[in-house]
């Protein structure tokens, strides 16, 4: 076989990818051996070893200790929606998104005070060191851990007030809109950037991901009069999920 200018383990992994898209390596089938590749496509067994690698860092195979490289099952992305509605006040942002997709959706947090280092600091405009308010969530889907949060309130803002905890008091779980409302700060705005990365390893043990899988960020901040006054990010497996926004047309 000839390979050309790219790299003959690049060309192994692609011939073998391709079979996996198209079903000829359906899920659950063990992967050519590395002595296989190596006899049907005349490779070294380091480019047999570095194709099976690639294969495994993309997410399409896993090893198994004792049996061998098999497909993965690929997953059928599933939508989170992230839009303004907000039908039902006194509900979450979240929970409400997941009932208008028809889901039920659970999470759980754990708050606590900590001084906010640079880059928290940037995203709300304080000073570095400045004490702030972070919250840890992890939501799921009928069970399935399906995202993670964590979220930074200045405690120059919430601090000494009714909803200094997000998850407790009388509006605990509410959203940030509503919770800044009781205390007189009015969100009028809110930024979101998305981004994507190779996920950390306690994101992927908390989310049930395999070493290496990419997961999108969403990094938002909530808004009142140009001044920040909430941060968070968000963090989703790329495989498992597609973000949907619903954006009004004005």
């Amino acid at each position: 076989m000839t390979f050309g200018e790219q790299p003959a383990y690049l060309r192994v992994a692609s011939d073998l990818r391709e079979k996996i898209v198209n079903g000829s390596l359906p899920p659950h089938t063990r992967l050519p051996s590395q002595a296989r590749i190596r006899e049907e496509y005349g490779v070294s067994d380091t480019v047999a070893l570095e194709a099976r690698k690639v294969l495994m860092a993309e997410g399409l195979v896993e090893g198994r200790s004792g049996s061998g490289t098999y497909v993965r099952a690929r997953p059928v992305p599933r939508r989170i929606a992230r839009s303004g509605y907000r039908p039902d006040a006194g509900a979450s942002p979240f929970s409400q998104e997941q009932t208008a997709e028809g889901v039920r959706g659970t999470w759980e947090s754990r708050s606590e005070q900590e001084e906010a280092g640079p880059e928290i600091a940037d995203r709300l405009d304080i000073e570095p060191g400045d004490r702030v308010m972070r919250t840890r969530y992890i939501f799921r889907e009928a069970g399935e851990p399906m995202m993670l949060s964590t979220s930074w309130e200045p405690l120059a803002i919430t601090g000494r007030t009714p909803v200094m905890l997000p998850e407790e008091g009388p509006l605990g779980g509410c959203g940030v809109v509503e919770r800044m409302a009781a205390i007189d700060v009015v969100v009028d705005n809110v930024v979101e950037q998305v981004g994507a990365r190779p996920g950390l390893a306690e994101e992927l043990l908390a989310l049930g991901g395999v070493p290496g899988h990419v997961v999108m960020v969403i990094g938002r901040t909530y808004y009142a009069s140009g001044r920040p006054v909430e941060t968070a990010d968000v963090v989703v497996p790329a495989d498992r999920y597609r973000i949907s926004y619903h954006l009004p047309v004005r």
